[in-house]
């Protein structure tokens, strides 16, 4: 695929259906289990409504064994959270020399690790709200005074919302930071940002159109996520194009200083006062069932759900080589 075109070659994806089977990892032992099975499904059934050989592997136990049994010429990720999504799996794959889908070892570690990836966006001067680490010894009056009164408590290695909680006193905080120990031991303080949430879904050189996201939660939570009827996607997103355009540089900049590569997610909160966007994390294994964030974006960029999983192929069979 050229950059910033959406052309696949379909020569090359013809060819490897003959090469062999296309391992679609899913499940795993993440929180995020459940949705992975989901995306895991959706790939599959995709892949083998277009002639793909494809064998599904539960990573939950004896992954690298059914790998190793299997002989995949090609790995298509579909793992979310820790273990899958971290580097873990992508090394395991580029130990067995099986080229895979999405970020490197490296890119896929930093994404995952949310107060990482804002000490590097911190560096290069990348708007995220204002955060600070938390353990036991934390001034937790402190904190709550330098993040302005009310904060978000997050681990920093979840997904999908999970185990975060807003505080907006010091008791709220305290207990925000014993329940989100349970999903890690680094847990980190980000300062609330009030306003719209968007996300911008990357294809290598091609950006596709934000989504503007709404709930009546008090904020875009697991449920709101996965259960909730009422949750709203605006797609496109109704941004002006000189604020769309803001944007989409920010999320290019985002993603490619984490290393990441070929296709991912990036988060944002927009300041209802200032207008100013807020990167919040990067997502480099996205969910992909029909109802998910970027085949959503796709869809809006006239891209049904089978050419996107064969533009994902596309660009990272190749390229992993």
């Amino acid at each position: 695929m050229k950059k910033n075109e959406l052309i696949i070659d379909d020569t090359k994806l013809d060819a490897l259906k003959s090469l062999g089977p296309i391992a679609v990892l899913m499940g795993g032992n993440a929180s995020e289990r459940e949705i992975s099975l989901e995306s895991g499904q959706a790939v599959f059934d995709s892949l083998l409504s277009m002639g793909f050989d494809a064998v599904k592997i539960d990573t939950e136990s004896q992954a690298i064994t059914s790998l190793q049994a299997i002989k995949p010429v090609f790995a298509f990720i579909a793992l979310h959270g820790r273990g899958g999504e971290d580097g873990t799996m992508q090394a395991v794959l580029e130990s067995l020399s099986i080229p895979y889908t999405g970020s490197a070892v490296l890119g896929s570690a930093l994404a995952m690790d949310k107060v990482r990836a804002k000490n590097v966006w911190r560096g290069l001067s990348l708007p995220t709200p204002k955060y600070l680490s938390l353990t036991e010894d934390s001034d937790f009056v402190e904190v709550l005074e330098d993040l302005s009164g009310t904060a978000f408590v997050k681990p920093a290695e979840e997904g999908s919302s999970i185990g975060m909680s807003l505080a907006s006193s010091v008791e709220e905080l305290k207990q925000a930071y014993l329940s989100a120990t349970s999903f890690g031991i680094n847990i980190f303080a980000e300062k609330l940002v009030v306003g719209p949430e968007y996300t911008v879904a990357i294809l290598e050189g091609y950006i596709l159109p934000s989504i503007q996201i709404t709930t009546a939660r008090e904020f875009y939570n697991f449920e709101a996520k996965y259960s909730d009827d009422d949750t709203g996607f605006l797609v496109p997103s109704g941004l002006n194009e000189k604020d769309e355009s803001q944007l989409q540089s920010i999320a290019r900049k985002a993603f490619d200083s984490l290393g990441c590569r070929h296709w991912g997610r990036v988060d944002f909160m927009q300041d209802n006062l200032t207008g100013e966007f807020y990167l919040l994390e990067v997502n480099t294994v996205p969910g992909l069932t029909s109802h998910s964030l970027v085949p959503m974006a796709a869809k809006a960029a006239g891209i049904d759900f089978n050419h996107l999983m064969k533009i994902i192929i596309d660009l990272s069979y190749e390229a992993n080589r």
